[in-house]
């Protein structure tokens, strides 16, 4: 039986969606792969009983996205739109002083990403490389996605990667995998991940939220475009944009309060009870979350690319388009101002009296900010920073050539301690339900949907309960054969 495989394309001339979808029947499989024009895409593969089910299950599929607009294409006529790269500049400090620089680590390009918790340092840069490192500037792991790496964010155990090809990676295991796939026409600038429930802020000031099983909940566009902030807690998904800052409710996307700021959000932070905004116009602006009131102001001396707190706000860091980092008091008295010898602060996050920075040279540099360490680079005594060089001997993790492959070891029985979990069928949804005892049979467990098929059994190292009543995988995926 020849294959048949039908190619269809929506692009709008506004700069709106600019996507295809490809259905493929052979025999009884069906493959589906959609995504940005130009681009390989996603790719999910389907099997029924007969020939017959297979070509009716396609043509669904098939009007399903005729009657959303799109219509019958050639592959390779249209070509990719790119996707939007913060374009920044970065000029030499004005400040007097140099940073007490501990070590710094060359990535070999422009960076965003960033995460630090107690265990480890991560990096990711527009080259799409994601390297971790310990804290005294070990490099201990490399992955290298598809495309560039806009923001590294953590939600509790899992490390996500949000890329410029539309996709969200999971690096919480050796293999990374496509944990969520963003739609073709959102141009992701920055987003934020909470108990599973990922929030998308884009180049047009829409905001996307997306739960756990990579399913769409709700969208809003704030009254600005260009959203480079989002955060969210259990009372709202807050969001910064041209026009300032926008908190909706995090259950349905209701309004509850918006403050006009200072110049363009380029870069956000939060705390407990508050939302830190840094702005175009050189300010950092805390906002109250209950109110959006703003409490304090702190001052730069050029636009704001990045920000961070300590844990109980009682400093408040900055880092300036000049090259340059600030430290403030609660009260918004400037401590402190250093040049950091290694480009403009894109992002940064604060942890144990060390500010991380990574920046537009592409480098992750570990600053001493304790008082004694200020205090001595403030009277020109600084530390020789250690440049860090690149382990070549470490392996590569890459995401697996396809969804469908990303369970790159099979195993014939159960190892000692695992969990096994089984992809079910429930009306025009995929699932995957716990088998193994001990876990509650009714909720359901997320899980790459790239591998998801019918009556397929994989084993896990563990699952861990979210609050939202669904269990998320640790460790490895092996398929269950």
């Amino acid at each position: 039986m020849a294959r048949e495989t039908t190619y269809l394309e929506l692009s709008q001339e506004d700069g709106g969606a600019h996507k295809f979808y490809e259905v493929t029947v052979d025999g009884t499989a069906v493959s589906v792969r959609y995504g940005r024009i130009g681009a390989d895409g996603q790719l999910q593969n389907s099997s029924f009983p007969t020939i017959e089910k297979a070509r009716a299950a396609a043509a669904k599929k098939v009007g399903e996205k005729v009657r959303k607009g799109y219509a019958p294409a050639v592959p390779g006529v249209r070509a990719a739109r790119s996707v939007t790269r913060r374009q920044v500049t970065s000029a030499p400090s004005t400040a007097r002083a140099v940073a007490p620089v501990l070590w710094r680590f060359r990535t070999g390009s422009s960076a965003f990403g960033i995460h630090v918790d107690e265990d480890r340092c991560w990096v990711g840069n527009q080259a799409g490389d994601v390297y971790t490192l310990s804290h005294g500037g070990e490099v201990l792991a490399r992955y290298s996605l598809p495309d560039g790496v806009k923001c590294l964010v953590a939600d509790e155990f899992w490390i996500y990667a949000g890329c410029d090809d539309g996709t969200v990676y999971d690096l919480s295991s050796k293999v990374p995998f496509g944990a969520y796939d963003i739609a073709a026409d959102v141009d992701i600038f920055w987003l934020d991940i909470r108990e599973g429930v990922l929030n998308v802020s884009d180049r047009n000031g829409g905001l996307t939220v997306i739960d756990h099983e990579d399913e769409f909940q709700w969208s809003r566009r704030s009254p600005g475009t260009n959203a480079w902030m989002v955060r969210a807690d259990e009372r709202a998904v807050y969001h910064g944009h041209s026009k300032g800052v926008t908190a909706y409710a995090p259950d349905g996307g209701r309004e509850l309060w918006h403050t006009q700021t200072n110049g363009s959000v380029l870069f956000g932070w939060q705390e407990d009870h508050a939302v830190y905004a840094g702005t175009g116009r050189n300010t950092v602006e805390r906002l109250s979350k209950a109110t959006g009131a703003l409490e304090a102001s702190y001052r730069c001396d050029a636009a704001v690319y990045s920000c961070a707190t300590s844990p109980d706000g009682r400093h408040v860091f900055a880092g300036d388009l000049a090259s340059s980092v600030y430290c403030f008091d609660a009260d918004g008295r400037r401590l402190w101002k250093l040049g950091t010898g290694s480009g403009s602060a894109l992002s940064m996050q604060y942890l144990d009296e060390r500010l991380y920075l990574v920046t537009t040279d592409g480098s992750l540099v570990c600053v001493d900010a304790s008082e004694a360490a200020i205090a001595a680079a403030r009277e020109g005594s600084v530390p020789t920073a250690v440049d860090v060089k690149s382990a070549a001997a470490l392996p590569v993790f890459t995401p697996a050539a396809t969804p469908a492959a990303v369970a790159t070891v099979s195993v014939t029985s159960m190892p000692a301690g695992g969990v096994v979990v089984e992809c079910v069928q429930q009306g025009q949804r995929m699932r995957v339900q716990v088998v193994s005892g001990g876990f509650e049979p009714s909720w359901n467990v997320q899980f790459p949907r790239g591998i998801r098929e019918p009556g397929a059994r994989y084993v896990v190292d563990g699952l861990h309960p979210a609050s939202g009543g669904f269990y998320r995988v640790r460790g490895e995926i092996r398929r269950l054969v």
